[in-house]
């Protein structure tokens, strides 16, 4: 568990990483360099899960060697079926990290949700979402990583 006051938004108590694969951990269907390594230590106090509809039919092995689940949802009603899916989990210890449009309904309904910005581009509708947004996947995984960031930039 990753647990974190911020003063004026209150206690994150976070047990479960959700995270969009492509555009999100994964640039044309391949890992981003850094990512695994900051998986490995944040499956030491998360459960993972990457969640998408494999658009170039490479998540499986992509995420082969990390410690997570890999739910693969069909590529209708999307947004949709990613809330149900942080809802299962229960969004109050949730974190959701994401850059599409459909990745806006999780964004918004997660504990914490962060919107990524990569060379993919970030949809408005996730961005107005979040809660925080990073430059990239790594500095996403980072404030996770290292939760008082996240109180600095959060806190009121």
């Amino acid at each position: 568990m990753i647990k974190v006051y911020i003063p004026g938004f209150g206690t994150l108590q976070l047990t479960e990483l959700v995270l969009d694969f492509n555009g999100t951990l994964a640039y044309d269907g391949k890992l981003i360099a850094g990512v695994t390594e900051r998986l490995e230590k944040l499956s030491q106090d998360l459960h993972i899960h990457v969640v998408t509809a494999d658009t170039f039919g490479s998540a499986g092995n992509a995420v082969a060697d990390l410690k997570c689940m890999l739910a693969i949802l069909g590529t209708f009603d999307q947004p949709i079926a990613k809330l149900d899916y942080i809802k299962r989990l229960g969004c109050e210890h949730t974190v959701c990290i994401g850059n599409g449009r459909d990745d806006r309904l999780m964004l918004e309904a997660a504990s914490l949700g962060i919107a990524v910005m990569q060379p993919e581009g970030v949809a408005i509708e996730a961005l107005l979402a979040a809660k925080v947004a990073v430059p990239d996947i790594r500095a996403a995984l980072d404030l996770l990583l290292h939760p008082q960031r996240l109180a600095a930039t959060l806190r009121a």
